[in-house]
């Protein structure tokens, strides 16, 4: 049995308890106490009810419940003075009355009846893993995902948003979540890919790209059948699926349409068609999407109505707040309301990028440090690691032998400058700043990976007041640089300190510094 109460899980199966995906530790005799307090939650457990449960024919004393007690509280984040989820009724014993919801059974035991993969449409990178490490060092977010997919497959309708910058291994992540569970269970799986399009663009866009993927799918034909009964609204937005006689028909029938209705048809016909199929709905770049996925899928999020449905959203919160796109807003709003969930994809750690490199080439025969020049050069970023380590294999620093990977050459001068994807990539995130940010970051690459706004300022003849909120402000929406504090000048002056976020960032500024300016700003 799987119990859920707040972004905690317990598994009487596995034995295990997580927080939002992640293991904690909880001694067994804790654990015990915990699951038999929430399997008894409608009623108050005595502390002779727990000895005689837990510890039957030992002699033990009260003491033992109130350790056991004590520990399952800090496990889960309660203390014997707030008490949001054990109570402890003085003279009686103990009752919890968190809000739990039971999803039954792990998912790995559900039966199938229709093989999932014939309705799938994924795409691999080169981060993508199989379990158990399915995404290198993503193990938590993955667990947070297996827990919507329980949840959802139980009639609790789920919407998760996987935010992070470019490159970061969104779609990396929900391709490895799609194939790891699609042995398991019989779910219908459609991807819609938002687009950056220019003037009014088309409502619904991603919406019809999935919906066309479920109809032109095996059993395509029973959805076609059902949108035709409750929202032939929608079909009539895919006429490929209609004879010209039956769309014709349709055309009369649906004499005109309201925005709400549109919202309300599209939604009841997925409920309805979840009764017979589980769905995973994937909307791709939603900081691209027009507003009416937007006001569907909140609407979707809201609905009380049971549905076995998952919605994975990806987006890219730069570019949301660049583009005064409502995304952002719409998931944290639907987040502080517990209608959805928004799951952050940091960089990867060190231990992270050896996990990649362990899982990629092995670690036999490769330099011990090679792990932590990656990561320096890349700050983690998985799409510049992966880009750096193919540039790597392909000019010969990294060779396949017959007894393994090798690396040849010194490894601390290794230089191969930036790979032309990693380049283009990071030059289109120029194109987003400001001419006044981009003179700044400009200068501040002369200066250093690590730099004060004062030399910056210094180098254009500015204040360093005027150069540190250009600073900030690309700080704060995620561009480009970290802040580092503040340092003082021998003559007593304070600035802002900041670095680049990737080491790849500087490098590319630096190059595109005519050499003549390059000279002066040093000096």
């Amino acid at each position: 049995m799987i119990y859920v109460f707040g972004d905690y899980t317990l598994d009487t199966e596995r034995y295990e308890l997580r927080q939002a995906g992640e293991l904690c530790k909880l001694e067994p005799q804790a654990f015990n106490v915990l699951a038999y307090l929430l399997e008894h939650r409608a009623r108050v457990v005595t502390k002779e009810e727990l000895l005689a449960r837990l510890w039957p024919n030992q002699f033990v004393s009260e003491v033992t419940v109130n350790h056991g007690v004590m520990a399952a509280r800090r496990a889960i984040g309660d203390s014997g003075q707030a008490q949001r989820c054990i109570k402890t009724l003085h003279g009686r014993g103990y009752r919890f009355i968190a809000e739990v919801t039971m999803v039954g059974q792990p998912l790995v035991d559900v039966p199938t009846s229709t093989p999932a993969s014939s309705f799938m449409h994924t795409t691999g990178t080169a981060l993508s893993l199989r379990s158990p490490g399915v995404c290198v060092a993503r193990e938590a977010e993955f667990a947070v995902l297996r827990q919507s997919l329980t949840m959802a497959l139980h009639g609790q309708r789920q919407v998760v948003f996987l935010a992070g910058e470019a490159g970061i291994g969104k779609t990396t992540l929900v391709d490895a979540f799609v194939t790891d569970m699609a042995p398991a269970t019989a779910w219908w799986v459609g991807r819609g890919q938002c687009i950056d399009q220019y003037g009014a663009g088309e409502a619904y866009l991603p919406l019809l790209e999935a919906l066309g993927q479920w109809c032109r799918a095996a059993e395509g034909a029973q959805l076609v059948a059902l949108l035709h009964q409750q929202a032939p609204h929608w079909l009539l937005q895919m006429p490929a699926f209609l004879s010209p006689t039956a769309y014709d028909d349709l055309q009369r029938r649906c004499s005109g349409t309201t925005r709400d209705r549109m919202l309300r048809e599209l939604a009841e016909a997925l409920e309805t068609l979840t009764a017979q199929h589980p769905l995973i709905l994937i909307l791709e770049d939603l900081h691209w999407s027009d507003y009416a996925t937007l006001d569907w899928l909140a609407s979707v999020a809201r609905r009380r109505v049971p549905a076995r449905l998952l919605v994975l959203g990806t987006y890219r919160p730069v570019e949301a707040r660049l583009r005064a796109h409502p995304v952002r807003t719409v998931a944290q709003e639907l987040q502080r309301q517990g209608h959805a969930r928004e799951l952050p994809l940091p960089s990867l750690s060190e231990a992270g990028v050896m996990a990649y490199v362990t899982q990629r080439f092995g670690a036999d025969r490769l330099p011990p440090k090679l792990a932590h020049v990656l990561h320096q050069r890349t700050n983690g970023h998985p799409f510049f690691l992966v880009t750096i380590v193919e540039e790597w294999v392909r000019q010969g620093y990294l060779v396949a032998l017959p007894e393994g990977w090798a690396f040849h050459g010194a490894l601390e001068t290794v230089s191969v400058g930036v790979p032309d994807s990693a380049r283009q990539l990071i030059e289109r995130q120029l194109e987003d700043v400001s001419e006044a940010e981009h003179e700044v970051l400009t200068a501040a690459s002369v200066a250093g990976a690590e730099f004060s706004a004062a030399a910056v300022a210094a180098a254009l003849g500015q204040t360093a007041e005027h150069v540190e909120a250009r600073c900030e402000t690309m700080a704060r929406r995620g561009q480009f640089l970290h802040p580092q504090g503040t340092a003082a000048w021998p003559d007593g002056t304070m600035a802002a300190r900041y670095r680049f976020r990737h080491a790849l960032y500087h490098e590319v500024l630096y190059e595109r510094v005519p050499p003549s300016q390059r000279l002066r700003w040093h000096r």
